[in-house]
């Protein structure tokens, strides 16, 4: 019998999500050690001292369930930022939160829209319910907000999804340019900001997003600790909404969807400012050196707003296995529709050297 037969045709039409190897298994496959990975957009200065200290804690209690509430966090997050618990939700990781706004907002045939070029999760979120998801061609890779807004009002679509900064693109929307998306957007139409990325933004391009859900009930500010915060292994993120969408929410949630250790980190995480500071910091530089050298090689790429960029290569397929062959693991974005285009993670000092010097290399043997 093909059990794959049992499962709606929508499930059967989903294409898996295909995250990057581990290093581990890369030194396997291809018999090298040393590898510096760089594609999965990981904090290279790792997490919080306080997040670490606060981990340590939480392991001699492992043996209990989590707060299934994430008591604590959620005082964490509403003395941070003012939002009330009732209007918080908790994910494992942000993923979890785009899920969670599919499962409680689309039903089968339900309609949802996203950008092209924009992260992979949500036409995996919205297929996964029987939702319809309609992708809008981009404007210079990044979000086309009117022409977002139009499909949604011609489609009468329920859900929309804006990534600021989106990856794997690194672009970023103006906070007047989303302030007057969001004016427009019908109020019955719930508008996901994922803001995955946005502890990286420099200073003069922040805006407060959860300023405005006073005005717009319908909007949803999704953030996760995987990227500035360094807690990528413990899968921890948040969502801010109203009342009302977020009990939706929670409704569909798992009821321990976020560990007792992810937590605590997560709590300790939130102090830490310092480290959060340094992390932006050492992106800048990072990001300053990875462009410079990307210059000096003759290369293109899309000025990035994360802690990652774009560049075009040409053949990105075998470029990437060439660089994989001298021990750099970057990110393939094929199936972003992006073919000729790598995407490389901001790593440390050493890291981005290295990267560039195999980069040089890779590409003076194809000429």
């Amino acid at each position: 019998m093909d059990f794959s037969e049992l499962a709606p045709s929508y499930i059967r039409a989903i294409a898996p999500y295909q995250p990057g190897k581990p290093i581990a298994e890369l030194e396997r496959e291809l018999g090298i050690s040393n590898i510096v990975k760089l594609a999965s957009n990981e904090n290279p200065l790792g997490c919080s001292p306080k997040a670490t200290a606060a981990m340590q804690e939480a392991i001699k209690t492992i043996a209990l369930y989590p707060d299934g509430n994430g008591f604590a966090l959620k005082d964490a997050l509403r003395q941070k930022y003012g939002v009330a618990p009732e209007c918080i939700v908790l994910g494992n990781g942000s993923n979890d939160m785009l899920e969670l706004a599919a499962r409680a907002f689309l039903a089968v045939g339900d309609k949802a829209v996203y950008s092209q070029h924009a992260f992979a999760v949500y036409p995996l979120a919205v297929q996964a319910v029987g939702g319809i998801g309609i992708s809008v061609p981009a404007a210079d890779f990044g979000h086309d907000l009117p022409a977002m807004l139009k499909a949604v009002t011609d489609n009468d679509a329920k859900l929309v999804f804006v990534a600021n900064p989106n990856n794997p693109t690194g672009t970023f929307a103006e906070a007047d340019a989303l302030l007057d998306f969001l004016c427009a957007m019908p109020p019955h139409v719930l508008v996901v900001l994922d803001e995955a990325y946005n502890e990286y933004l420099p200073q003069d391009c922040r805006y407060d997003a959860v300023a405005w859900l006073k005005e717009f009930p319908n909007l949803v500010v999704s953030r996760t600790f995987s990227k500035a915060y360094g807690l990528a292994g413990l899968r921890v993120g948040y969502a801010f909404a109203d009342a009302q969408v977020a009990d939706m929410a929670n409704r569909v949630r798992q009821p321990f969807n976020v560990n007792s250790v992810a937590q605590a980190a997560a709590v300790a995480a939130l102090s830490d400012d310092d480290f959060v500071r340094k992390t932006h910091e050492s992106n800048l530089r990072g990001m300053r050196q990875i462009t410079q050298g990307l210059e000096k090689l003759g290369l293109t790429y899309i000025p990035s707003y994360g802690n990652f960029i774009s560049f075009k290569i040409g053949d990105g397929a075998s470029m990437y296995r060439r660089l994989l062959e001298l021990g750099v693991i970057v990110r393939p974005v094929a199936s972003y529709e992006m073919p000729e285009y790598l995407r490389v993670s901001i790593g440390t000092e050493q890291e981005n050297d290295k990267f560039l010097a195999v980069l040089q290399q890779a590409i003076e043997e194809v000429r």
